[in-house]
């Protein structure tokens, strides 16, 4: 692993010489004599403990704000939890088919029909989303000599980027070098259940929307998904949800849409755009889950002789889109 040089930025190497592995470089040499433990990079070395924690409460406070879609789904737990993320380059898991059904006799000793799972593997790649930013140690020092707090615009800005890359991931995918290296999210998952909506959500009517939901519904119970379900869509047809559900309606679309039993809320998310595209998402760990390894985390190391000190806003937090041994999915995408 190679940190490449920027602007004069020093190079850190982490090598494999059979079973062993050399580090070269400060940066390097902290994580693997921790043991790929982030906290190696978050030292009080030139930052002090009341500067880290107003990078953290800005880091915190700005992915609270974007991450929507990870928080609905680690507000319900749906979490696989991944210690020492840095040095996990991959996840697996295992898909199980069902068995037959069982027997029903008198005696209970009739000869059942013998019967075994079959078991297929599925895997995603575990990438870093970061974004890099750097603070001179003269404006630090400056920070200090006056009594200011220190400027963390640089470090909410590279938040608001990680956690966007985060929420887009979740929804859209990604596909790192090559299509073996592909993270499948809501709107591309290969066994989603599709279908089309009778009209654009931000024109169509309250009875229209109801029966877009119902079909959804409908759809996700053919393949043995009953719910519970989130269901997002575009800022502007959320809007539009807020509109009478009928002409001097006491209720507008959205309150009549989460009467429906199984509905647990409808949320607008940037990551959708076309007011023609709706998701509907069942809320259960055989339909998806995050991988949590490095929730929005600042580091830090030093260049130019200790002149230039460079963070780093990391996250290793991947969805896993999942579907049964029989291609069944709780994700419905209608468009």
């Amino acid at each position: 692993m190679t940190t490449q040089p920027q602007g004069g930025a020093s190079v850190d190497v982490l090598s494999q010489d059979g079973n062993s592995v050399n580090a070269s470089g400060g940066v390097a040499e902290r994580l693997l004599a921790s043991g790929f433990n982030v906290e190696a990079l978050r030292t009080n070395d030139v930052l002090r403990n009341r500067e880290w924690i107003q990078f953290d409460q800005a880091v915190v406070n700005v992915a609270r704000e974007r991450l929507v879609g990870i928080a609905d789904l680690m507000a319900r737990g749906l979490t696989y939890d991944l210690p020492n993320a840095l040095g996990v380059t991959k996840v697996e898991w295992e898909k199980v088919s069902d068995l037959t059904d069982a027997q029903v006799s008198m005696n209970g000793v009739s000869k059942a029909q013998n019967d075994r799972l079959d078991v297929g593997m599925n895997s995603v790649p575990i990438p870093i989303v970061h974004k890099d930013f750097q603070i001179g140690i003269r404006a630090l020092h400056a920070y200090r000599q006056f009594g200011t707090p220190l400027d963390v615009t640089q470090a909410q800005v590279a938040t608001r980027i990680v956690a966007e890359k985060l929420e887009s991931i979740l929804f859209n995918g990604v596909t790192i070098g090559n299509v073996n290296n592909a993270i499948y999210g809501y709107t591309n998952a290969p066994n989603r259940i599709t279908g089309n909506t009778t009209a654009d959500w931000n024109t169509a009517t309250g009875d229209q929307i109801i029966g877009d939901v119902l079909a959804m519904i409908g759809a996700a119970a053919a393949k043995n998904m009953y719910g519970p379900f989130m269901i997002y869509c575009s800022v502007g047809s959320f809007v539009h949800l807020g509109a009478d559900f009928k002409t001097s309606s006491d209720k507008s679309i959205i309150s009549r849409l989460k009467e429906i039993p199984g509905i647990i809320d409808i949320k607008p998310t940037s990551k959708i755009t076309d007011p023609g595209v709706v998701l509907m998402v069942q809320m259960t760990a055989d339909v998806v889950d995050i991988i949590d390894g490095i929730q929005p985390t600042v580091v830090w190391w030093e260049s130019q002789g200790g002149m230039l000190q460079n963070f780093k806003v990391m996250a290793i937090m991947v969805p896993r889109v999942k579907s049964d041994y029989a291609a069944q999915s709780g994700i419905v995408h209608y468009s």
